[in-house]
């Protein structure tokens, strides 16, 4: 690969907290195209998807990164797509953890791509404050 493919490729350079990752999309809706639309919130901003979506399919239609890793903040987008590898775990605004790939989105389902605000929301969800 050359160094301009590198330039090309999205930066796996963990973010810090107080940035989101940038609304770019991983995905590109080439079929489907008539089911109906839904919303949902990722990281507290209303964005759409269609009926039958994973939540997978659903973030990367709307940016390159499903969260960002527990262990050294850089971006996941899933891995195996199929459920087995455990890289595309997300949480929901109250805490509870869903598995992106296999989990379909919901009109108004709430999801956080961010490590401070999901950590923060799976302490709250253990200390009874889920919001």
């Amino acid at each position: 690969m050359s160094s301009s493919d590198h330039a090309l490729m999205p930066s796996t350079t963990p973010s810090t907290h107080a940035t989101a990752p940038r609304r770019e999309p991983q995905f590109i809706r080439i079929a489907e195209t008539r089911r109906e639309p839904l919303h949902f919130f990722l990281d507290g901003e209303e964005v759409a998807a269609l009926q039958g979506d994973t939540l997978l399919t659903a973030v990367l239609m709307q940016q390159r990164r499903v969260r960002e890793s527990e262990f050294s903040g850089a971006p996941r987008a899933g891995f195996c797509l199929i459920g087995a590898c455990q890289d595309c775990w997300m949480r929901t605004e109250d805490g509870k953890r869903v598995r992106a790939c296999s989990t379909l989105v919901t009109e108004g389902m709430r999801v956080l791509t961010r490590r401070a605000a999901a950590v923060e929301a799976g302490t709250a969800n253990r200390n009874g404050d889920a919001r």
